[in-house]
């Protein structure tokens, strides 16, 4: 049935309203109370018929139902003092008042489509969609868990479909979380012309899902779905979405079945919910996405994705813990065990053999690391999230061709851009680094916005220990409380920055002559991150700089007893490195030089040691030919 009122036609069929040739942006929940109104011209239309039609079986209050009745007033251009479409009756309810002539039948399907002209229909392997996460219309957090997941099920059956490039899901959570005002703004940032917008609704045993893909730049909606029946068969009902799509835009192949990784709902939904919390990179959340995966696990033994989802979590376990007294090196060697049988249970899956890589560089193991990365981005070239996994097993001029291509796929991903300067550091390119920098403390700022917890981290830490090799003590110590003002310490890799930043802080303030407060930051350090050997380092040569030769000694047998620690739970290349520190501050470089040529010669070319040329502890060592020949060998390594 479609709908005529002043201005506009509302079409029950396409569900969408026009004002003109304006397509009037209403929300599903928006749409179903104009039309319950529309089919009762009128006539009053009590509060709580209003709650039984649209909000069946849902726990809505009346200040919901005025704030829905608002909105689609403010939509329509109504004013509640003198309304020409919509009257309060107070006390009672609502009636519409203006004149409405219906046109048309009803349609009588579940899934509603509308055919979009040739001119309206976008296509072609180069076109870019995105997926929005969907909205839970009556607040059921019984069901929650859909927002995210019917969202990842309509990614994957359009990239089923091969008719779009559709953007990858991390980046549409990121885009959202960035706080953009509108679809249009998540679109510019995602650079998608089209964005799949959509909600659902829960009464009792039934799911009603709605959904649209929006043109944005025409505001028009070029193909709608609206489908009904029971949660039970969530499946069908999503995947009825996209093929409702594929229709209404005559794309071929709508009628293939899609490729479902679990039958099981339940294994489903305890999926959906870890990946959920592991997107949150909320470190409180971890172990209970652990627990979700679990769960997925038992559900469904043979779903692979949820093996690699526990992968992932268990990785970010280990790297919470990475620099602390006691990793959890259970964790990634769990991690590791999940992922190849992800890899088991499903070689043509992409982010099982990229979770694998991921892993295994935490292990130093690179060339199974290298393989399985580049094995994830044959299967998925286009995917961001391989090539940086390619990258990050990678070092030198490998490492860079990869990360760029992941930039090019995703420019906001600052930790490629991290891992770009790095490679340049370890080259003595400080002027490269210096502005790979600058431009990612923009984006770490701005990722540092309440609500999102994407880990942004490093940036300014890095301009500052940059400015500390030039003897800028002052612009270094800003950068550096620029960094601990981002630091959240329940963020991923927070902590360790935060412990990072403290120490390079107290070199610096030793450099400005304020042992006092080198002290206090070398010790703050320590908060961090408990019993970290460098920040003991420091605060003896702070203890030094104030004449205190007591508390210096203690302060260097706390350093030796940490580098022991670090070499008890087999992290000799940091205990390496420790020393080191240790060896310059008491003015001993051969011994230093020694003990940094004994770390690059344990280790094939890689990451490891990659901050040689910004470190503090070193800056005493230059001149030194010892060190110069450290200095060129790891340059060399990174070409």
């Amino acid at each position: 049935m479609t709908y005529r009122f002043g201005p506009y036609t509302a079409d029950r069929t396409a569900y969408r309203v026009f004002e003109g040739d304006r397509t009037v942006e209403l929300t599903p929940k928006l749409l179903d109370l104009l039309f319950y109104l529309l089919e009762r011209p009128a006539t009053l239309v009590t509060k709580e018929a209003l709650l039984d039609g649209v909000w069946p079986d849902a726990n809505v209050t009346d200040n919901a139902l005025a704030q829905a009745i608002s909105e689609l007033r403010d939509a329509l251009g109504d004013v509640p003092s003198a309304p020409t479409y919509i009257r309060t009756v107070a006390r009672r309810g609502y009636r519409f008042v203006a004149t409405v002539e219906n046109v048309g039948p009803t349609a009588p399907a579940a899934i509603v489509a509308p055919a979009a002209s040739p001119a309206a229909t976008p296509g072609g392997p180069d076109t870019a969609i995105a997926v929005l996460d969907f909205s839970n219309v009556t607040g059921d957090a019984d069901v929650a868990w859909l927002s995210a997941g019917i969202a990842e099920t309509v990614t994957s059956d359009l990239t089923a479909l091969g008719h779009f490039r559709v953007i990858d899901r991390w980046r549409v959570v990121q885009a959202a979380r960035a706080g953009a005002a509108s679809i249009r703004d998540i679109g510019a940032s995602l650079g998608v012309n089209l964005v799949v917008t959509g909600s659902f609704q829960r009464s009792g045993a039934s799911l009603r899902i709605t959904a649209r893909v929006v043109n944005l730049s025409s505001g028009d909606a070029v193909a709608d779905a609206k489908v009904d029946g029971r949660l039970a068969d969530v499946f069908t009902l999503q995947d009825g979405i996209v093929s409702t799509f594929a229709r209404a835009l005559g794309i071929p192949g709508a009628g293939r079945p899609p490729v479902r990784e679990t039958s099981s709902l339940d294994a489903f939904r305890a999926y959906t919910e870890g990946w959920m919390k592991i997107e949150s990179l909320d470190t409180d959340l971890v172990h209970a996405s652990i627990a979700d995966f679990e769960r997925a696990i038992r559900a469904d033994s043979g779903f692979a994705m949820a093996y690699t989802g526990l992968a992932n979590a268990q990785f970010v376990a280990h790297e919470m813990t990475r620099v602390s007294v006691q990793p959890d090196v259970a964790a990634l060697a769990a991690g590791i065990e999940h992922a190849r049988r992800a890899v088991a249970l499903d070689d043509q899956l992409a982010e099982a053999h990229a979770t694998l890589s991921f892993l295994l560089v935490s292990t130093l193991q690179f060339d199974e690391a290298r393989a399985a990365a580049q094995r994830a981005v044959t299967l998925e070239p286009e995917s961001w999230r391989h090539q940086y996994r390619l990258g990050h097993a990678r070092w030198g001029a490998a490492r860079l061709r990869a990360l760029a291509r992941a930039l090019a796929l995703y420019p906001q991903f600052s930790y490629a851009q991290f891992e770009t300067a790095m490679v340049h550091v370890a080259r003595g390119q400080l002027d490269i680094a210096e502005q790979l920098a600058r431009l990612g403390m923009g984006e770490q700022d701005r990722q540092a916005q309440p609500g999102n917890r994407f880990p942004a981290v490093g940036f300014h830490w890095l301009l500052g220990a940059i400015e500390m090799q030039g003897g800028r003590f002052g612009p270094a110590v800003e950068q550096f409380e620029r960094e601990l003002a981002l630091v959240d310490r329940r963020r991923l890799y927070g902590p360790e920055y935060g412990a990072v930043t403290l120490v390079s802080r107290g070199h610096a303030e030793i450099g400005l002559n304020r042992p006092d407060a080198a002290r206090a930051s070398f010790q703050l350090a320590r908060t961090y991150v408990p019993g970290y050997a460098r920040a003991f380092v420091g605060e003896a040569a702070a203890e030094a700089k104030l004449g205190n030769r007591e508390a210096e000694g203690a302060a260097w047998s706390e350093a030796a007893a940490a580098r022991a620690s670090l070499e008890k739970t087999n992290r000799p290349h940091d205990a390496l490195y420790a020393l080191a520190c240790e060896a310059a501050l008491r003015g001993d470089a051969k011994r230093a030089a020694t003990s940094l040529e004994d770390l690059l010669s344990s280790l094939p070319a890689c990451y490891a040691a990659w901050t040689l040329p910004i470190e503090p502890c070193f800056r005493a060592l230059r001149g030194e030919s010892a060190f110069s020949s450290v200095l060129g060998r790891l340059a060399q390594r990174a070409e």
